[in-house]
């Protein structure tokens, strides 16, 4: 395999990535809960299920950690797996291993000689470790670091909700999701993994969810949504399932783009684990930021050097 074209893997993995985030990270504003919502019984059924997720978001930001175990597709470009453990404490850290299961990201991952990579996550940064294809093509080195500040230059406004997103992320932005739907409802009592839950379900808007629950510049928010609507997304449903000590248990998201069905879903548990993440040795590491200036940009954008016009 030529430099370009590893190169070109390791940046389509960024990308994918970011385009992940976006489609099942992307908070989105309340749409009109309806007529049905104005009845008396739907009204107090509504406030229980709010005041309910109220005290969810709360207790499980306050956890602080969580072993983690999700699958995510995002229509042809790739299936993945993550399991680990993440902390947010004090900004996003942890350790997961992702495995590339299928789609186009799989077979460009085999190319690249690993179809799974451990990944590293630090408050200002992501790392990923390629195999040694990849190495044999970076000076030996097996590490790539993606500087969140770097993707938001680099991917325009996915880019930087992405570093938004990763910055912020924890269990309970599901929660936080319905909470900003205004379309919430409690679906009953189900078992998770052999865990008593309750279940809450509600679709969101998440072109203007990302307007209300995101700290980006209205320059950033108008390349978002523009990307947002090349890329198909419109609404998503978000079902959150939730435990007797009010922790997030287990949470699903699914919505449309133009490239296929996303979907992703996540199961949370032992929260307050231990989480330990460090950076990986400088000298085994390349810069994302470095790779885009050798090979010329993010591929199918339209604009090679910011990538901006980056879509799935």
């Amino acid at each position: 395999m030529k430099s370009m074209s590893v190169c070109r893997v390791t940046v389509s993995i960024a990308v994918g990535a970011a385009l992940a985030g976006v489609a099942a990270c992307s908070p989105g504003s309340s749409p009109d809960s309806g007529k049905d919502d104005r009845t008396a019984h739907r009204t107090s059924t509504h406030v229980r299920s709010l005041a309910a997720l109220r005290s969810v978001e709360k207790t499980t930001d306050g956890a602080d950690s969580a072993k983690v175990e999700s699958t995510t597709t995002v229509g042809t470009l790739m299936t993945m797996k993550a399991d680990g453990a993440l902390g947010w404490a004090d900004g996003l850290t942890g350790n997961l291993t992702i495995t590339y299961t299928g789609g186009m990201m799989a077979d460009t991952m085999r190319r690249a000689g690993a179809t799974s990579m451990p990944a590293r996550y630090l408050p200002d940064a992501y790392y990923a470790r390629m195999g040694d294809t990849f190495a044999e093509q970076a000076d030996g080195k097996h590490w790539i670091k993606y500087a969140y500040d770097d993707l938001a230059k680099l991917a325009g406004g996915s880019g930087a909700y992405l570093k938004d997103q990763m910055q912020n992320t924890t269990p309970n932005q599901s929660v936080k999701l319905l909470l900003a739907s205004g379309d919430v409802q409690k679906v009953g009592a189900e078992t998770v993994r052999g865990e008593k839950t309750t279940h809450y379900a509600g679709t969101v808007n998440v072109a203007d969810l990302a307007t209300k629950n995101s700290s980006l510049t209205e320059s950033q928010l108008s390349d978002l949504k523009k990307q947002l609507t090349q890329a198909g997304v419109t609404t998503e449903t978000v079902d959150i399932w939730v435990n007797s000590q009010d922790l997030l248990v287990k949470k699903s998201e699914k919505g449309e783009l133009t490239t296929g069905r996303m979907s992703s879903t996540a199961y949370y548990s032992d929260y307050g684990v231990k989480v330990a993440a460090q950076e990986p040795p400088p000298g085994d590491t390349a810069d994302f930021k470095d790779l885009i200036k050798q090979h010329g940009g993010i591929p199918g954008s339209s604009d090679s050097s910011s990538g901006s016009g980056a879509t799935s």
